[in-house]
């Protein structure tokens, strides 16, 4: 019989205390196993993320390298030349499409190619390597400070002209030729009889020439280039020399002693044609002569006035 006033508690709600508390036992003990499998799960998950990440970034890397690689270029090597190049790298259009898609780099010239060059034998213009940038020029240099009056004296002593060389004796002026550029002085000597002086000397009236005192042997001269037109002996005037110049105007050279020269020959200005003489009608040694339009006796001209005409002094 139970005691007064005290009431009993059922089985029931004993079973369902234990059971609550069992069941928070159990809660208690399952939650460490559901946090060990998470990060059991955690840590084998780890290492797969890592290298995907991994293999991502090599993908995103490698798509330049990829499309650079689908402009394909090819360099060119000793040997090598358009044409041959088109055929081995199967360009469409061969060389002239190689040639049109790598004209800049190329330049003008498609058979200058050099080795190293880098063409593009996909069908797509190349482009020509730019140049190097140009190196920034250094400041000049600041002049350096002029020297002292001491030294400037002496560089101006060392910079002056030369003294010109003395001049020569009047004796060895006196025997070379007066020379005025292709034209010179048929004699060594001074002027005797004037041209066109009157007298019963001669078969005209007059003096068709004019006459050179030189002593016999002298040189006589050509007075500028020639072709001889007759050499030999041409009565009253002896041995003679008649030349024809460019101008086409003849000179006469008479009375001779010798002659240097021959019909048909070539003569330059101040080449000897004979030596000076008496021969023929002639009352001593002299050079007679004369200018001509003409190679014959009638045609004369003054020959003084010729002679200074192309600036030989007489």
């Amino acid at each position: 019989m139970p005691a007064k006033g005290k009431h009993r508690r059922t089985r029931t709600m004993r079973i369902a205390r234990t059971l609550a508390v069992a069941g928070s036992g159990s809660a208690a003990l399952a939650l460490p196993l559901m946090g060990a499998a998470h990060a059991q799960a955690a840590e084998k998950s780890a290492p797969e993320s890592v290298a995907v990440q991994q293999a991502v970034a090599a993908a995103q890397q490698q798509a330049p390298k990829n499309a650079a690689a689908d402009a394909e270029t090819y360099e060119v090597v000793v040997g090598d030349y358009l044409a041959k190049i088109a055929e081995e790298q199967h360009v469409d259009g061969g060389w002239e499409q190689l040639y049109q898609d790598n004209r800049e780099v190329v330049g003008s010239n498609p058979n200058l190619i050099r080795p190293g060059m880098k063409l593009s034998v996909d069908g797509t213009a190349a482009e020509a390597p730019k140049p190097a940038p140009a190196k920034p020029q250094s400041a000049p240099k600041p002049a350096a400070p002029k020297a002292d009056s001491g030294a400037s004296a002496a560089q101006k002593t060392e910079t002056a002209p030369k003294p010109a060389a003395p001049a020569k004796p009047e004796a060895e002026q006196a025997e070379q030729p007066v020379v005025s550029g292709d034209w010179v002085r048929p004699v060594e000597a001074s002027t005797s009889t004037a041209y066109r002086a009157s007298g019963g000397s001669w078969s005209s009236g007059y003096h068709t020439g004019v006459d050179f005192s030189a002593s016999s042997g002298t040189s006589v001269k050509a007075i500028g280039a020639g072709t001889v037109v007759s050499a030999g002996w041409s009565g009253s005037y002896g041995n003679e020399v008649v030349i024809k110049h460019a101008d086409g105007k003849y000179s006469q050279y008479a009375h001779l002693s010798s002659l240097s020269v021959s019909s048909g020959q070539s003569v330059t200005p101040g080449q000897q044609i004979g030596l000076s003489g008496s021969t023929g009608n002639s009352t001593g040694p002299h050079l007679h002569f004369e200018v001509r339009t003409g190679p014959s006796y009638g045609s004369d001209i003054d020959p003084l006035a010729y002679l200074r005409g192309h600036g030989v002094s007489v």
